[in-house]
């Protein structure tokens, strides 16, 4: 299987330092082997900076497994990369950008398995003209041009004991009521049962769905959302033969007996789904994109530009998304087509 392709994501930030602690702890954390996307001389300061005996290489992405093992395969932008940690610059959007593009391409080229991101700060990006509202959004745009699309990426976290599914993202919460449609919640609960059957090798997935008011709205006396859009959505996704539960109360959702009794979470809303997932395993926890032609993983956390280049960082998340995106860009490869 060709290797991952890791993106460089946010010079200023934590990503540099977490790539070069992943490969130096790749026997330890059975790390399949990745490249990155980088500026050469960006990664090669880092390493410095940090004091990290990691030997970089330039190389290609046909190249980057055999080099894997003895050091860290680059595979240089042509963008430059300025930024100093804790220091974003707008001048680097270029290099974050064309990383993200070149990552996509290798994918559909055969040269990558997978694409794992490190976290970028959209400010920054924006600042230099960036468009789209996100990360996910762009790598939707970059497989629509793969094949005309049109793909609607879902975001998933996936702990070891918990995935969440936020049905809405980046909505101010008093928005979330009039932008949730049942069209919406089938949409994105039918993926994830697909998506759970292809790529993370559940047979019969359980779905659970939370309401979105307090105690699910308790038969309408605190909201009638749960019984106009959420229950007529999960009717639908029972008629296509999911396992579909719900809406129930997401304050006894998330509790250890509760999590056993299914494989994921259809969330109303972003905190809903993260602050339980990264509450039980923040260092852990993996944010999957789900619905796109490729793997594509990365850590849960954020740029952390007060702790870039001081060595506080913790990889653990990083190395937890290279490993999932190898586990299941081998069980993509085995799906029938």
């Amino acid at each position: 299987m060709p290797p991952l392709a890791l993106t460089m994501g946010e010079p200023a930030g934590v990503g540099l330092d977490i790539t070069l602690m992943a490969w130096a702890a790749r026997r330890q954390r059975a790390v399949p082997p990745f490249y990155l996307l980088a500026g050469f001389d960006a990664i090669r300061r880092r390493a410095d900076r940090l004091g990290l005996d990691v030997p970089v290489r330039e190389t290609r992405p046909e190249d980057a497994a055999m080099v894997f093992n003895e050091a860290l395969p680059v595979v240089p932008l042509e963008a430059p990369v300025k930024a100093e940690p804790g220091a974003p610059d707008p001048a680097d959007a270029p290099a974050v950008i064309e990383g993200i593009e070149r990552a996509v391409k290798d994918c559909r080229a055969g040269l990558a398995s997978a694409v794992v991101t490190n976290p970028i700060h959209k400010k920054t990006l924006y600042d230099a003209g960036f468009i789209h509202p996100g990360h996910t959004e762009f790598l939707g745009v970059l497989a629509d041009i793969w094949d005309g699309g049109p793909w609607s990426p879902v975001m998933m976290l996936a702990g070891p004991e918990l995935r969440t599914v936020p049905i809405t993202v980046h909505v101010p919460l008093a928005r979330v009521p009039e932008v949730l449609t049942t069209k919406l919640i089938t949409d994105i609960g039918e993926k994830v049962a697909n998506e759970l059957i292809r790529r993370f090798s559940i047979a019969a997935p359980r779905i659970a769905v939370a309401g979105l008011n307090p105690h699910a709205g308790e038969s309408g006396s605190i909201g009638t959302e749960e019984a106009d859009i959420i229950a007529p959505a999960i009717a639908n996704l029972i008629r296509k033969r999911i396992n579909a539960v719900g809406p129930l109360s997401a304050d006894t959702l998330f509790h250890p007996e509760a999590r056993r009794s299914y494989d994921a979470v259809l969330a109303m809303y972003h905190d809903q789904a993260l602050i339980p997932v990264k509450t039980i395993a923040f260092d852990e926890t993996v944010n999957v994109t789900l619905g796109l032609p490729f793997v594509r993983t990365s850590p849960d956390h954020g740029t952390a530009f007060d702790i870039a280049g001081t060595g506080k960082a913790r990889a653990l998340s990083l190395t937890r998304s290279l490993r999932l995106a190898g586990r299941l860009a081998r069980a993509d490869a085995r799906a029938p087509a």
